[in-house]
């Protein structure tokens, strides 16, 4: 690499705050506040600030920050992120020489603070979509000194956000064009992470990652973690490269059929935990597809859909509309056709509390909301059956959307993330969706029903399925239960 060229594209660089220029000012340590994007490898952001940082000949270090509750996450998305971050923690200060410091509460407190007790000149954040988030960051640039600069890196889409769109795009018509015009200068290989050349002074705070991972899994026991899936990068990169069990090296020749089918999760990429957390790359993804596609041209291009433009899309939604999770962010159209049907009359209208523990009169919904429950993953088929009949039995659409994404920030893995609101209101306000025939309470909204789904899969076979994963998960809390039992005796 020549010596003035960036290992970061320009575009995938945002400045958030320019610091003041003074004469005396010293230039201070690099700090990457690490959030969305959660590994080593292959990281944008992580590669940007050891990169401004050897420029300037100055220390780097990544801290995190681990807020008290972030929009309900419960123990199973908590003890999946955090045994994650624990690999990290020891990858970058073994592997890497990077130190990383963790710290708790509000991240426009603990960042700021950690920014001026270090002297940090630049302060490098990775990038999301979500209100909460960008709020924090505003306060941040408030909060830290006048010499301190920002950069935000989108090292989460493959296309940074900015550069595919600069608006609300309609639906991924509008936006696929736009991507795949851009992917020939960002779909790249990644340079190799390089060492810092300045040590950073003092030690990184002891983590007791144990006390805490067991005190987030008291405080959040009521959805427990899940053990289909193993959190980490090196976890992740199995999942997709695996010589046991791989996707993309064993499992993708049935994806392009197999994935509509709740029958056969191991259909599906089984990435969606590791996307969301971070701990792999969308882009080493694509990119290890792409290497392949002549094996399988038809499977390897709708997980690039998938992966690359769906993904992107959601956060184009979230990004550019502020009501990404309300009926206000729903188009006109839909908005009106919802509200002229609002108050047509219900078969069946089930409270919050009835649905999250699935009593409703329809098996199938109730066999999808359990999946979840247990499984902490329903099937994408299923996950618009099961939104839009919570339309069709809550009093109007204002509630259905706000019970489907309390249950699915709650329950999924990989809830709280652009994809699951963009799936609620895709399913519940037609976002990036068009107008179908008029229906009774749906009005114009695409419709669903048991009969549809009963033409497209073995509807009794999947009630069976989940029916069984609830017994597996009874006995294995059984088991777990008297485990404890037998250590508080002896």
């Amino acid at each position: 690499m020549a010596a003035n060229s960036a290992a970061v594209q320009p575009g995938r660089v945002r400045i958030l705050k320019e610091a003041s220029k003074s004469a005396g000012q010293n230039v201070g340590p690099v700090v990457y506040w690490m959030f969305r994007d959660q590994r080593v490898r292959d990281n944008w952001a992580l590669i940007h600030a050891v990169e401004q940082a050897h420029k300037a000949n100055v220390p780097v270090a990544v801290a995190f920050n681990l807020f008290d509750q972030f929009l309900g996450a419960k123990a199973r998305q908590l003890g999946f992120m955090l045994r994650g971050l624990r690999q990290l923690h020891r990858d970058l200060e073994e592997t890497h020489e990077i130190p990383f410091f963790l710290f708790r509460g509000n991240a426009e407190d603990t960042i700021p603070n950690f920014v001026s007790e270090c002297g940090a000149s630049l302060l490098v954040t990775d990038f999301s979509p979500l209100r909460e988030v960008r709020k924090c960051k505003e306060e941040i640039c408030k909060r830290v000194s006048d010499f301190v600069t920002i950069h935000e890196v989108d090292a989460h889409n493959v296309v940074p956000l900015w550069a595919a769109s600069e608006k609300l795009e309609y639906s991924a018509r509008t936006i696929r064009s736009k991507i795949n015009k851009k992917l020939p200068e960002y779909l790249i290989e990644f340079p190799m992470l390089q060492p810092p050349v300045t040590k950073w002074v003092g030690t990184s705070r002891l983590i007791d990652w144990d006390s805490l991972i067991d005190e987030v899994l008291r405080k959040g026991a009521e959805v427990p973690e899940i053990d289909w899936c193993e959190p980490g990068e090196k976890a992740a990169m199995e999942v997709l490269m695996g010589s046991k069990n791989g996707f993309l090296t064993k499992r993708l020749k049935g994806y392009s059929l197999d994935r509509n089918n709740p029958l056969k999760p191991r259909g599906l990429s089984g990435l969606s935990p590791y996307l969301h957390f971070g701990q792999i790359s969308a882009q080493r993804c694509a990119l290890e597809a792409r290497s392949i596609r002549k094996l399988c041209p038809e499977a390897v291009d709708a997980f690039v859909e998938e992966l690359i433009v769906r993904r992107e899309l959601a956060d184009n939604f979230c990004f550019y509309q502020p009501h990404y999770d309300s009926l206000q962010g729903a188009w006109e159209w839909a908005r009106k056709t919802l509200m002229d049907h609002a108050f047509d009359k219900r078969e069946h209208i089930y409270t919050k509390e009835q649905l999250e523990k699935a009593q409703t009169a329809d098996p199938l919904w109730n066999a999808s909301q359990l999946e979840m429950v247990y499984y902490g993953k329903m099937h994408g088929f299923m996950r618009m059956y099961w939104a839009k009949k919570i339309l069709e039995w809550t009093r109007g659409p204002e509630e259905a959307l706000e019970i489907s994404i309390y249950l699915n920030n709650k329950y999924e893995i990989d809830g709280r993330d652009p994809n699951g609101y963009v799936g609620c209101m895709w399913s519940v306000c037609g976002v990036h969706d068009q107008g179908w025939k008029e229906q009774p309470i749906f009005g114009k909204i695409r419709y669903m029903n048991y009969a549809g789904c009963k033409r497209k899969f073995d509807v009794d076979g999947y009630i069976a399925y989940v029916k069984r994963l609830g017994e597996t998960k009874k006995r294995k809390a059984e088991s777990l239960l008297g485990r404890k039992a037998k250590e508080l005796c002896t």
